[in-house]
């Protein structure tokens, strides 16, 4: 697998010209140790390609590249591999391999794509928390990119729910990026999820990988959620790569003085389906959510157990995030109390702080 993981992280050169060259030779290794004369006879290579190969072959370390990758927890799934997704077999520029921390996603169970503004509005928040957290509760798994935003709100949703999300990097998945979201990227991990991205170990989160990821994020979906975009917004790039992939494409309907809503509700008027509520897209789908029987009692059990000061603040928390500003304005209280209130509440697995001061509920 050592002159597999080589040839996969060839910079410059298409996935389907490495496979291509892979069919004709059978094996990476044979690439590998090609004379530059037999090279040359692929007319399908044009000059530079050749170049890249050459100088790649120059490579001495290829067993101790491999072995680090593998000292990291990252699995190598090549696309000739049986563990490649099998959704991912059948879109257009499929990725020459994936890098694996973690589980892939589940080829019995149904995916959804949650993808929308990094600079979303506490609308955009709600509502990709809110469908995350209904779908997941379902078993459905949550696929998203882990970027600011509506991404990291989906998958957090999906935690709360005690499902699986999977996070698609434009970078390395040894890297976390951006980095505030390293509690995110554990907390997929722990949670039996898993981190995917195309590019090798290492790699940093440039500009130009991150269209090309999302159409891994589509492509490992059965349907593409738009919690909410603006008219150029990246996640309408997702939307074109999902209908290339024939997924379905559904959209949150938002305010029409909304610039962050005009892309969604631009897609709706073309014709995407319209996120009304879970509930309605669960029933679309033939299911109904899941909800477990004791969520109640442990809700006012755990109030019983807590001080009126720390209940009046929990009280005012849910799965929707609040920041510590509105928590003050909500309990009147002061906000050295508040901080203090919300630290304790942390402390005894109450809540969780899911980004900077931007507290929800925990179900665990």
């Amino acid at each position: 697998m050592n002159y597999e993981y080589w040839l996969a992280g060839i910079r410059g050169i298409a996935a389907q010209k490495k496979m291509r060259l892979r069919e004709c030779m059978k094996t990476a290794e044979a690439i590998y140790y090609i004379e530059e004369t037999r090279l040359k006879s692929f007319k399908f290579l044009n000059e530079s390609e050749r170049d890249k190969i050459i100088q790649a072959k120059r490579e001495k370390e290829l067993e101790e590249s491999y072995e680090k990758m593998c000292e990291k927890g990252i699995r190598f799934i090549p696309y000739f591999s049986e563990e490649y997704p099998e959704k991912l077999q059948e879109i257009p520029g499929r990725p020459y391999a994936l890098y694996v921390k973690g589980r892939l996603p589940s080829g019995q169970r149904r995916k959804a794509a949650i993808i929308g503004a990094r600079r979303c509005t506490p609308y955009g928040e709600k509502y990709a928390v809110d469908f995350a957290h209904a779908l997941a509760g379902h078993g459905v798994e949550i696929i998203s990119g882990m970027a600011r935003g509506v991404d990291g709100m989906g998958h957090r949703g999906a935690l709360l729910a005690g499902g699986k999300t999977f996070a698609v990097l434009g970078c390395g998945a040894d890297i976390c990026y951006p980095r505030e979201h390293i509690g995110l990227y554990v907390d997929i991990l722990e949670q039996g999820g898993g981190i995917l991205s195309e590019q090798p170990p290492g790699t940093p989160p440039l500009p130009q990988n991150f269209p090309a990821r999302n159409r891994i994020i589509s492509g490992l979906s059965d349907v593409v959620l738009v919690m909410e975009a603006g008219r150029k917004s990246g996640s309408l790039i997702t939307v074109d790569m999902a209908l290339e992939q024939g997924r379905d494409v559904y959209a949150l309907p938002g305010p029409v003085n909304s610039a962050q809503s005009d892309g969604c509700n631009r897609l709706i008027r073309q014709g995407a389906g319209v996120l009304l509520s879970p509930e309605e897209l669960l029933k679309e789908w033939g299911a109904e959510e899941k909800k477990s029987l004791c969520d109640g009692k442990m809700e006012v059990k755990k109030e019983k157990m807590l001080e009126t000061a720390e209940k009046l603040v929990y009280s005012c928390l849910g799965l929707y995030p609040k920041n510590v500003d509105q928590v003050v304005r909500e309990t009147k209280l002061g906000i050295k109390e508040v901080l203090e209130l919300l630290v304790s509440l942390e402390l005894q697995g109450y809540i969780r702080e899911i980004s900077k001061n931007y507290y929800v509920i925990s179900r665990s």
